[in-house]
């Protein structure tokens, strides 16, 4: 009887694995692709699963409506989970400090300084407001 002897999970080497850990829980997971080609194997190339702790999908609308306006995003700019406010938006240090104080002030919660510093993506940024506002909610 034949045996499978050999396999293997291949992560994709151009994804930075970055999560971030706050009061012990898991608050960001990244994009982790795997697949099982026709050889057998497992391939980072044959097939993706997304996996993301995603807000609801309502707070990433208003979280994208605001980043358009704040950024003054040309009108049919998409945005995804992903982008990226440097990097993809062209937004400056100065700009993010902006955004997320309108953010802060849109959703009515105080993002923490150092939370704000780690928020660099639309994702990003609608997971921590989502649970600013489940805290929030849950204090009254």
């Amino acid at each position: 009887m034949a045996a499978v002897s050999a396999s293997f999970l291949n992560f994709a080497s151009s994804l930075k694995p970055t999560t971030n850990l706050r009061n012990g829980k898991l608050s960001n997971v990244k994009l982790v692709s795997f697949g099982m080609p026709k050889t057998g194997f497992f391939s980072s190339k044959s097939s993706r699963l997304r996996i993301c702790c995603a807000a609801k999908p309502e707070t990433m609308e208003k979280v994208c409506e605001i980043v358009k306006k704040q950024l003054a995003l040309p009108e049919g700019t998409t945005l995804t989970p992903e982008s990226k406010f440097a990097e993809d938006l062209g937004a400056d240090s100065l700009d993010t400090v902006e955004l997320v104080m309108t953010l802060e002030e849109e959703f009515g919660i105080s993002v923490e300084e150092e939370s704000s510093q780690t928020i660099t993506t639309v994702q990003e940024a609608a997971d921590i407001i989502e649970e600013l506002v489940q805290k929030k909610g849950q204090a009254v």
